[in-house]
């Protein structure tokens, strides 16, 4: 028994040289869309769903659809159907390779990107469209709320630096307290309810 005594106070002092989450770097994995806040609970609180990089939207954009950036050539995305401006003052372009998502550009430039209820899209976060808005606030405390225009019980959470002209992050809010939308763009394409308007 005595020499038990040693051992634990061996171990003792090696415990306490371990890092802590914050040293070790475990931090919540806002890159993506950044906001300059913390969220409300550590990510081992959190149930944040992995996703594929392929399908993780941006402040930049998704994959090679960039926000402020000409639709890439031979990249799929592409203005169909009703949406087609032929003008190209104004319109939206979508890809197969990502059901549920659609792009707003005005001149061909990329203004605003969507991603809806049918997208498989989220961001770095693990947040997609159907998360709750008390998930969307622990990321993201701080937007800004509007209520929505057409949805009652609804509203809009908009990033601070979305006034600033930067790429930013819209959230669309239902009536049921669940992500509709997702945007990220910049004003004033970020804030448009009606496509171009």
């Amino acid at each position: 028994m005595k020499r038990a005594i040693p051992f634990v106070l061996l171990v003792l002092p090696l415990a306490a040289c371990a890092p802590s989450s914050e040293e070790a770097g475990d931090t919540a994995p806002s890159e993506a869309v950044s906001t300059g806040q913390a969220p409300a609970e550590s990510p081992a609180e959190r149930s944040a769903t992995p996703v594929n990089d392929a399908k993780v939207l941006s402040l930049e954009g998704l994959g090679a659809l960039r926000i402020g950036q000409l639709v890439p050539k031979d990249s799929g995305w592409a203005q169909r159907g009703a949406q087609v401006d032929p003008e190209g003052a104004c319109g939206t372009v979508s890809s197969p390779d990502y059901p549920g998502v659609y792009a707003l550009t005005e001149n061909g430039i990329v203004r605003r990107i969507t991603i809806g209820k049918s997208s498989d899209v989220k961001l770095a976060e693990g947040i997609g469209p159907g998360a709750s808005e008390k998930t969307v606030r622990q990321w993201f405390g701080g937007f800004r709320e509007e209520p929505h225009k057409y949805i009652e019980g609804g509203k809009y959470l908009t990033a601070p630096n979305a006034s600033l002209g930067e790429s930013a992050l819209r959230f669309e809010i239902g009536g049921d307290g669940k992500v509709d939308l997702i945007h990220v763009g910049t004003m004033p394409q970020l804030g448009y309810v009606e496509g171009c308007a």
